[in-house]
């Protein structure tokens, strides 16, 4: 019975977090570049159960020998192995503000291949991104809402000077008669990528370095200048599954309030007649 229980509740765990994940997703629906988080459940590792027991042996001495009997397998529960996010390219919006910028990601050499921007957090350290929802600093420089630093293909900082700007569909800004390429960034295996918060990826420590995008053959990309690439959370299905969620999550909870009656029997009125 108490094996029971604890099926139950693994159950419940994995559904409430299945729910926070997709949670997140519909808060982040409508975040520039945002991807949808996906949940990987899985089962405990089955257990064997095998009955042991003595065997009488036919001699004079009538010696037993232990023997076991396998009974079966038995499964412990489920939990949520892993969040994946999902890199499918999300619709594009025109906003005519010029700072904003989005990635179009054509056909790829690599199924697992993406895109992103370089920026540099507070720390120094190299991050990625899809939120191309950028603004200039009061010093000229070219930065994410959160103040990260958008890098140029040599890995400096981008500073315009605070002068208009464009951007070719090559990802080259054009200022003040100078030319300076946009870090675009490619991983030919996604889940390379960890998500680092404020919408920004960072290599796994296993992962392999992310490259120039335009150094890789058979790679198709542009970069749309007033435009920002949608979330790829389908909010309609979002809701569908946590609906779903919710349901498995109060079925088991039916369940342990079934084997928590079924004990309070067995301990107040059962042991009470004995």
């Amino acid at each position: 019975m108490l094996r029971g229980f604890y099926t139950a509740t693994s159950g419940m765990m994995a559904q409430q977090r299945r729910q926070e994940v997709l949670s997140n997703n519909i808060t982040n629906a409508q975040t520039p570049g945002y991807k949808q988080d996906q949940t990987s459940l899985r089962a405990f590792p089955e257990l064997l159960i095998q009955r042991m027991e003595n065997r009488q042996l036919p001699t004079t001495q009538n010696r037993s020998m232990p023997t076991m009997t396998e009974i079966g397998a038995i499964n412990t529960g489920v939990y949520v192995q892993e969040t994946i996010p999902d890199f499918v390219q999300g619709s594009l919006r025109e906003t005519g503000v010029s700072t904003d910028l989005a990635l179009v990601q054509g056909e790829t050499p690599d199924e697992e291949g993406s895109i992103f921007f370089s920026v540099q957090n507070g720390e120094g350290d190299v991050r990625y991104t899809r939120n191309g929802n950028f603004t200039v600093d009061g010093q000229g420089n070219l930065t994410t809402n959160q103040g990260h630093y958008v890098l140029d293909a040599a890995g400096n900082p981008i500073n315009t000077g605070g002068l208009e700007f464009t951007i070719t569909p090559e990802g080259v800004m054009e200022v003040d008669g100078a030319e300076i390429p946009l870090a675009v960034t490619y991983t030919a295996n996604s889940n390379d990528l960890v998500k680092n918060g404020q919408d920004l990826f960072e290599l796994a420590e296993d992962g392999e370095a992310l490259i120039d995008a335009r150094a890789v053959d058979g790679l198709q990309f542009n970069v749309q200048q007033n435009h920002l690439e949608n979330s790829n959370v389908d909010a309609a299905q979002a809701m569908t599954d946590m609906m779903q969620a919710y349901r498995s999550f109060e079925a088991n909870q039916k369940i342990v309030q079934q084997y928590d009656r079924s004990l309070d029997k067995a301990v107040n009125e059962i042991a009470r007649l004995g």
